[in-house]
This record gives C-alpha cells, sequence and structure tokens, in this order.
C-alpha cells in the first residue's frame, strides 16, 4: 500500500529522503525564529518624539477627553451620546494627525502672540484664536471656495470689514488685518445668535444659512441642530485642537520650546507713494524679495500703483533677526 503523504521508490535512495527531510525541518524553524523575532521587536518597540524615549509600548488607544469642557465660555454637553461621540472623534483625528498638529503647536506659539491682542481688543473669547487653525492651521492658504488667509475670508466678507482686495494689495493675508476684520465679523454674528457656539457655526456655514436651520428645526442650541457634517463638525474640531495644545503631552506631543516657531521680530516702514519695484525696496532695506514678501504675503504684485496715496505698514525684519543667504 502507498504512503499517500510521502511516496518512497525504491529507485531513491534513503539518505535523499533524510536530507530532504533535513532541509524542510530547519526551513519551518527559521520561520518560527523569524516570526518570534517580529513579534519581540514590535512588543518591544517605543514612541520616541520628539528625541525622547516616551517609555511606552507602541499601542493604539482613544485620546481621554476631559469630564469637563468649554468653548469660549459654553459648556459641551457631553452627557448627549451624540455630542460626546462628535468630540471624540476629532479628538481622534486631530491626535492622530501628528504633522498637521505638530505643525499647528509649532506655528501658534509664533502666532497666537499677535492674534490674542486682537480678540481681546474687541471683546472676543480667547478660544476664537483657535478658529484660524482649523480654517488654515495658521498658513496663508486658499480655499477651493476662494477664501483666503489665516481667517478664510471670502472677498465679499473682506471688504464688508474694510480690507483691500485687489491685483496689487490683498490685505485677507494680512495676519493683524485680517484678525481685526474676523472679530468684527463676530461681533455682528453674536448679536444676531447671542451665543459664542453659534457664532462660530455662523462663521462657517454662514447666517442666512443657520438662521434657516434655526427656523426649521424650532431649535437655537447649537448642539441640538441638525447642520451639515461640516459645521456640525466646526465646534467639535476647535474644542479638541484647544484641549491638545493646552495640554500636549497628554495627548503623545513632545515639543521641546526651542523647536516651537519664535515669533518674528519686525520694524515698520511707512510707504505712501507708488513703487516700482518692491524688489529694490527690498534690496534698499537689506533683504531679498522674498524675504519681503514672507513677512508682507498681503503684497501681491511686484509693484504698488497707490494712485490715492494711502499709507501702507510694511514690515522689515529687525536687523540681524534672520540669517541672509549670500550669492555666490
Amino acid at each position: 500500500m502507498k504512503n499517500l503523504s510521502l511516496m518512497i521508490t525504491p529507485s531513491k535512495p534513503n539518505f535523499i529522503l533524510f536530507f530532504s527531510g533535513m532541509a524542510v525541518g530547519i526551513l519551518i524553524l527559521m520561520v518560527i525564529g523569524i516570526y518570534s523575532s517580529n513579534q519581540n521587536a514590535g512588543m518591544n518597540s517605543k514612541i520616541i518624539l520628539s528625541g525622547q524615549d516616551a517609555d511606552a509600548s507602541c499601542r493604539i488607544i482613544t485620546p481621554k477627553i476631559p469630564d469637563n469642557i468649554n468653548f469660549a465660555g459654553e459648556k459641551v454637553p457631553l452627557g448627549n451620546f451624540e455630542v460626546k461621540e462628535r468630540i471624540e472623534r476629532e479628538f481622534l483625528v486631530n491626535a492622530y494627525w501628528y504633522s498637521a498638529t505638530i505643525l499647528g503647536i509649532k506655528r501658534s506659539n509664533r502666532w497666537f502672540p499677535v492674534i490674542e491682542p486682537i480678540l481681546q481688543k474687541y471683546n472676543i473669547p480667547d478660544d476664537f484664536k483657535y478658529i484660524p487653525v482649523i480654517e488654515s492651521n495658521l498658513y496663508n492658504s486658499v480655499s477651493q471656495a476662494s477664501a483666503v488667509g489665516f481667517w478664510q475670508l471670502t472677498e465679499d466678507v473682506a471688504k464688508k470689514y474694510d480690507l483691500e482686495v485687489n491685483d496689487e494689495v490683498d490685505e485677507r493675508y494680512n495676519v493683524e488685518k485680517s484678525t481685526e476684520a474676523a472679530c468684527k465679523y463676530f461681533l455682528d454674528l453674536y448679536n444676531s445668535f447671542k451665543s459664542w457656539t453659534l457664532t462660530a457655526a455662523a462663521y462657517n456655514m454662514g447666517s442666512n444659512g443657520l438662521e434657516k436651520q434655526i427656523e426649521k428645526q424650532k431649535l437655537k442650541n447649537y448642539y441640538n441642530l441638525l447642520l451639515n457634517d461640516e459645521t456640525s463638525r466646526y465646534v467639535a474640531r476647535a474644542i479638541a485642537i484647544k484641549e491638545i495644545f493646552l495640554h500636549p503631552e497628554e495627548f503623545g506631543y513632545y515639543i521641546k520650546k526651542e523647536e516651537l516657531y519664535p515669533p518674528l521680530m519686525t520694524t515698520d516702514v511707512e510707504v505712501n507713494s507708488s513703487i516700482s519695484s518692491w524688489t529694490d525696496f527690498a534690496f534698499n532695506h537689506e533683504i531679498n524679495y522674498k524675504i519681503l514678501k514672507y513677512y508682507n504675503p498681503w503684497l501681491r504684485d511686484i509693484t504698488l500703483t497707490n494712485k490715492k496715496e494711502k499709507t501702507y505698514e510694511i514690515k522689515i525684519p529687525v536687523k540681524g533677526s534672520i540669517e541672509m543667504i549670500k550669492e555666490e
């Protein structure tokens, strides 16, 4: 009777079978060894953050949400399961979106000192400084809807609140002036909705759209309203960013103070005439056009006509505050 698992014919010497069996056995032992080694390596791996040994196993966990949280002094009703899960979603997304969150934390050290006093000047809650983080991650970006700058202002809104927008100047890219415009907009929205949470929601979806939903649903609490996905996540995202930025190490972010982006050291130069070449202007102030544009991104052309002789404040880096690259 033939062995179904291994057939041996008289023409093959038994020692061939012996060595074949040994080879199979060695191969199996090697596979087991490699697997065990990889398992041990995985269990002993560490999370290294900012050059520090966090002394923790590589685990994916749900970030802890504080028991009591608020936005602009208005309590978040975490007792409602839908609200809690909505908030948790944003904690998960932002806590594990490492690159964007690290960049946001680094940039906030540079730009929050610029934004905070302007919010205070207009009596806008300090929590609104997280709005440009969720809008643009503190970067002068342009949306698909042509909203521009840190605060993602459309051209109509910008002009309504006294920002200049044309081919040569677009003050939506000016952090100070766009923050002023955003504050004026927030005050108008708050006067309409009497709630800072609804103010933030209206900033995202527009006051007309929010008013229609309030009228349709006969409710005026943000957390009770059924809104589009983006607006329903909007305040939750700001809340998550706020908690992560305030307590970064609790969410696994170990960023050294010297790794944060420092505030820009600048001096203002007044310009009330036309400029035929911003490149030459930059050279006259011992910088180049790239640096001039970095400090003044609202300058949108190489020239300035300025027929009305308007006074502009041009930011120039304090001498010695940056290292200029020499041409060969």
